[in-house]
């Protein structure tokens, strides 16, 4: 069972500040094969939506408020660990992230810089693409928007 929390950078302990990093890297770095710089600046400014489970993080995003990031409020580092995507963690952590938008910052319109093949996952979750696609750190992904 995935128990989920809303942190500011502030409230998080140590142990999950770590586990967040561990499990972005985990995925990001190591299974994506992608170098990039994850420790950008902006985690101190995000909401973060914690799925955990026995003290482990197990799914993960960061939120931010309109203009905090992009021009709406929006959601990003959506990760789930590998071994536990089996069990819909991914969609979990995101209605939770989306309600945690509303919430916290009472927008209902919400952007992700989605991978290209996660499309239909955001599609779902009532993302639609908005411009063109585009490389980030190496892969591709599109904008979306959730109206």
């Amino acid at each position: 069972m995935l128990h989920i929390s809303v942190k500011r950078f502030q409230e998080l302990s140590n142990t999950e500040l770590y586990g967040i990093l561990q499990l972005r890297s985990e995925v990001f770095v190591v299974e994506q094969q992608c170098v990039y710089q994850d420790l950008d600046g902006k985690d101190q400014k995000a909401l973060h939506v914690i799925g955990h489970n026995g003290g482990n993080v197990l799914a993960y995003t960061r939120i931010f408020g309109p203009g905090d990031y992009v021009e709406t409020a929006s959601i990003g580092r959506v990760v789930v660990r590998a071994s536990e995507r089996k069990y819909g963690y991914g969609k979990e952590i995101m209605k939770a992230s989306i309600n945690a938008v509303e919430k916290h910052f009472g927008e209902k319109k919400i952007h992700v810089s989605a991978q290209l093949y996660l499309e239909r996952f955001y599609h779902e979750l009532g993302f639609e693409q908005i411009g063109k696609g585009y490389l980030e750190d190496g892969i591709p992904h599109i904008g979306m928007l959730k109206q």
